[in-house]
């Protein structure tokens, strides 16, 4: 029922995960600016990534998976990121996912769908829509049959991921199309017959990532395949911290691209301003003094990334309304910091190697659109907001999923 994959290698401990990670970037980072530039999806360096075993390093230990720490999948997600920011941000749901099980499935629906990660069938998504008040609000029809089926019908987009996966998640309300309900996980082959998945995916930057419509036409699903999310939401959890943290990551990779190839255009490319009087562009004080200011955005931003992983891992060992809480900011602050980091890097590295910097064929402006595309995912405002308000007033941010 779902595309084939290759089997999977399967990966034991946090060490290998991070060696895989890096084995893998390393492969990615020259192609990067050609798939970006003709718009080449990474159909294969997908497979790579899920024959190498890396989507399944958070699967538990008693399902067979490393389960490795939060805050080695974030690294996992730095690394990729920096070498390719679309592969780096392509995982993000299936590992979202993989976290909604854990929170809400029951223990056969677990051993399955682990099962199906470790053999290599990852997950993508449809998870967002258009036309409702808020990014919040479902409206695809998702009702439940006399025979215990579930009928799928309606449009998603932004479904990242989705061309190269053999399922696809989707969030939807219980009820008839437009109805209140309660939120659930379904998991849709993507072979299944009425789905259809179409690569029109246009935006300036995260060029790659296949984030295009998904439609759903009277799709049937089996009882089996559909998860209570709702109940994530009920108990102290930490759940939309998690999947924030990705995010951090991703564009704490961005930052770290954007600092290394800028800098190496700036030994290789840039001439010194002739009023610095010194032989070389690197050698110039002030673009220097610049540099270095960069380069503190991005080490603050990787700092943050890790010190979010720490707390969410210290919440799960130990949870209550605090350590959740104290997850949930960690995330805010590592978000809202790696925000600034990428964009600002990535639009500032230019004055410092000059106008030629500008040229088209470089593709240097890539990571400014990645930057500038993957952090409109959700405000950075309103993590300043949740910081604010738990640093004066201890106010926890909301159970949402978002933060």
């Amino acid at each position: 029922m779902t595309r084939s994959a290759a089997p999977a290698h399967v990966i034991t401990d946090d060490a290998e995960a991070l060696a895989v990670a890096e084995k893998l970037a390393s492969t990615f980072g020259d192609g990067d600016s050609r798939r970006d530039a003709d718009r080449l999806l990474p159909h294969d360096e997908i497979a790579s990534v899920a024959a190498s075993g890396l989507l399944g390093i958070t699967v538990p230990r008693e399902f067979g998976g490393a389960d490795v720490s939060t805050r080695t999948l974030g690294e996992v997600f730095v690394t990729l990121a920096a070498a390719d920011s679309s592969i780096g941000q392509i995982p993000q749901n299936h590992f979202f996912f993989v976290d909604v099980l854990r929170h809400a499935a029951n223990a056969a629906q677990q051993a399955f769908f682990y099962r199906e990660v470790l053999q290599g069938r990852h997950f993508g998504n449809a998870l967002s829509e258009r036309g409702g008040r808020t990014a919040m609000d479902f409206q695809i029809g998702f009702a439940r049959q006399d025979d215990g089926t579930w009928v799928i019908d309606g449009t998603k987009y932004y479904g990242t991921g989705t061309p190269f996966a053999p399922w696809i998640p989707i969030y939807a309300n219980d009820g008839t199309a437009g109805s209140a309900g309660r939120l659930h996980a379904a998991w849709v082959p993507a072979t299944a017959p009425g789905v259809t998945v179409v690569d029109d995916w246009v935006g300036m930057g995260q060029r790659t990532t296949g984030s295009g419509t998904v439609t759903f036409d009277q799709v049937s699903i089996p009882d089996e395949y559909v998860v209570p999310a709702w109940r994530i939401f009920e108990t102290t959890e930490t759940f939309g911290a998690f999947g924030n943290y990705i995010h951090a990551a991703i564009d704490a990779g961005i930052a770290v691209a954007a600092l290394r190839d800028g800098g190496e255009l700036i030994r290789t490319l840039a001439r010194p301003w002739w009023e610095a009087e010194v032989e070389h562009a690197a050698d110039d004080p002030l673009l220097v003094q610049q540099f270095g200011e960069l380069s503190l955005l991005v080490r603050t931003a990787r700092a943050l990334v890790r010190e979010a992983g720490d707390a969410l891992d210290a919440a799960r060992a130990n949870l209550d309304e605090t350590t959740s809480a104290h997850a949930s900011v960690a995330v805010a602050a590592a978000r809202a910091q790696a925000d600034t980091a990428a964009v600002t890097v990535a639009s500032e590295i230019f004055e410092l190697i000059g106008t030629r910097a500008a040229a088209n064929d470089l593709n240097l402006h890539r990571h400014w659109r990645n930057a500038r595309t993957h952090t409109l995912h959700d405000p950075r405002r309103w993590k300043l907001q949740h910081i604010g308000r738990w640093e004066l007033s201890r106010i926890a941010p909301p159970r949402n999923g978002i933060v």
